[in-house]
């Protein structure tokens, strides 16, 4: 369907959003798009509320250098791509054996804006002959001239003088290869004071050179926070389902659906760059190695805001939501990120079975630190989140510093308290002869020993349940109080 937008309409509040109006016309409900237009992080926004605020001026320096955001993390022991020669000058030129080279390297300005100025050497073909990732082929005599544009900054921020790099090239990953032409395909992360906020996976086209650039052609593809599963792809201005080949013509295969391999491996190594660069607010480039895994190929302190579309969420009400939580650990970090941006209709992906009826009153299992325990739990559709006992949650092992999440100030007929937030895991329902449904979510701990259950279930974690009518059932114990 087509959304029509009255031309009165204030698209300002958006602050110049990318691409806002192509992204109207795909095929989702535009009213609820609308609707959301108040969370979308725009250009102005992203910089004044986010770059300036949070990142200091060391650490953009850093993020606009390969040559020192390697440097960076090699010291902090990340994996990331070897460069194994710089040229600053055109006095070194001379100095390059070619003959020496890898059979496969990569060939980029360290300073490089939007993708440009990268050529990859997929082959070396003899006799001074190289094959690229788009199958052009190149002679030395090509490449000097390139690195001679590299040095005078034909390619840099500012077209200030630059040094041109060599740097190990990364092949496709065997989960991924066959999404992407030709060229290797990346994870670009949105982190915040520690937090996974937003992914996306960016897979090179026909168009793009076999480049993993969305300004060059490349497809967006948005990618669940919690599960690292694709959910949608975006690509030249609407939703598409399948890999394309070109403008008019697609494959069969599918590009949601897809398990990024190594997740919370990635999740943890986007936040530890995050950390040892000094930014508070940037994108992480991550790229998966076929035999060595996950590694770190940029940094970027003012990352695009293209991955909103690809994901339909958008980027400001997630930053806001995190912006005043205290993390401790990287660790933590990951979990906060993984319980407030996971997408609740991904169980349609990665389960097959149906709908699961259940009672307001069931069974629950939870899973605590080295032990597990079954307690009487009531499931409660008026409220959002979980809810669990005090004692129950130390007992379990579930109040260490590293699964509490953070805190939150909750009025009382006492007064104001204080209520950790803690990760939970747990099965729904665990009735004897059947299992029950694994669930991943965040809970809001409490004493509840005056309730009759020490558990209540919220609606945010019965997606995949239907609530079958009350029964007239009476239960051992204390009168339920009302939440």
């Amino acid at each position: 369907m087509e959304v029509m937008i009255p031309k009165n309409y204030p698209l300002r509040c958006c602050d110049r959003f990318e691409n806002l109006g192509n992204s109207l016309k795909a095929g989702f409900d535009g009213i609820i798009w609308l609707m959301k237009l108040a969370s979308i992080l725009g250009i102005n926004a992203r910089t004044l509320d986010f770059t300036y605020k949070y990142n200091t001026r060391e650490g953009k320096k850093i993020a606009n250098s390969k040559v020192q955001t390697a440097r960076v993390l090699k010291a902090a022991g990340i994996p990331h791509p070897e460069i194994f020669k710089k040229i600053k000058d055109y006095s070194q030129i001379n100095d390059v054996d070619f003959t020496k080279l890898p059979g496969s390297f990569v060939v980029k300005p360290s300073r490089g804006l939007g993708g440009e100025g990268i050529i990859v050497v997929k082959k070396t073909l003899g006799q001074g002959v190289y094959l690229t990732a788009d199958r052009k082929k190149l002679n030395v005599s090509d490449i000097i001239l390139h690195i001679n544009d590299i040095i005078e900054g034909a390619y840099s921020m500012g077209n200030v003088p630059d040094t041109a790099i060599f740097q190990e090239y990364v092949g496709r990953h065997l989960a991924l290869s066959k999404l992407s032409f030709r060229g290797t395909p990346d994870i670009r992360i949105i982190v915040f004071q520690k937090i996974p906020v937003m992914a996306m996976l960016r897979l090179p086209t026909r168009e793009s050179g076999g480049r993993a650039n969305l300004h060059q052609g490349a497809v967006a593809v948005g990618v669940d926070i919690a599960t690292g599963i694709t959910t949608r792809a975006f690509w030249h201005g609407k939703y598409i389902k399948y890999k394309p080949t070109s403008v008019e013509t697609v494959t069969k295969r599918k590009l949601h659906g897809v398990k990024i391999p190594n997740w919370t491996t990635i999740l943890e190594m986007a936040v530890n760059t995050q950390v040892a660069s000094g930014l508070g607010y940037c994108g992480v480039d991550i790229i998966l190695h076929p035999t060595r895994g996950p590694m770190v190929l940029e940094l970027n302190a003012q990352p695009g805001l293209q991955l909103q579309l690809a994901n339909m969420a958008g980027l400001k009400k997630r930053l806001l939501r995190v912006d005043e939580l205290n993390v401790g650990s990287v660790e933590q970090g990951v979990k906060i990120g993984k319980a407030l941006f996971g997408e609740t209709h991904l169980s349609g992906v990665k389960f097959k079975e149906g709908e699961i009826a259940i009672g307001v009153w069931e069974k629950v299992k939870l899973l605590g630190v080295g032990k597990r325990l079954v307690v009487d739990g009531k499931v409660d559709t008026g409220a959002w989140r979980t809810s669990m006992d005090q004692k129950l949650a130390t007992d379990l092992g579930l109040l260490s510093v590293n699964n509490v999440l953070w805190t939150r100030k909750v009025r009382t007929t006492k007064g104001v308290e204080e209520r950790p937030v803690i990760y939970l895991r747990f099965y729904l329902p665990a009735q004897a002869g059947r299992g029950g449904k694994l669930i991943k979510t965040y809970a809001s701990v409490t004493n509840r020993a005056h309730m009759r259950v020490p558990v209540i279930i919220g609606r945010r974690d019965l997606v995949g349940f239907v609530v079958k009518s009350i029964e007239p059932v009476q239960l051992p114990g204390k009168r339920e109080k009302k939440e």
